[in-house]
C-alpha cells in the first residue's frame, strides 16, 4: 500500500478525540496503537482488542508516527 493511501487511513478532526489524530471512522486515537505496539502487543491481539483496526490501519498509525518524528524533536532522557 502505497504512503497516501496509508495515511488517508488517519483522521483528524476537532470533534473527535479534542483532535488527536485517530483511525478514521473510530474514535481510536493514533498513540492506543502505538503504545500497544510498544507494550509488546502483536498486530493480531491489537485487532482483537479493537475490532474495528485492521492491519493497514496499524500500518498506518507507524507511518504517520515516523512522519511526525521526522518533524519535531522529543527530548529524552540522557
Amino acid at each position: 500500500m502505497k504512503t497516501q493511501q496509508l495515511l488517508e487511513r488517519i483522521s483528524v478532526d476537532p470533534q473527535i478525540c479534542h483532535g488527536k489524530p485517530c483511525i478514521k471512522g473510530t474514535r481510536i486515537p493514533v498513540f492506543v496503537i502505538l503504545d500497544a505496539l510498544a507494550a509488546g502487543m502483536t498486530d493480531q491481539e491489537i485487532i482483537k482488542e479493537y475490532p474495528p483496526v485492521t492491519e493497514e490501519d496499524i500500518r498506518a498509525a507507524l507511518l504517520y508516527a515516523s512522519l511526525v518524528t521526522r518533524q519535531e524533536e522529543v527530548p529524552l532522557p540522557t
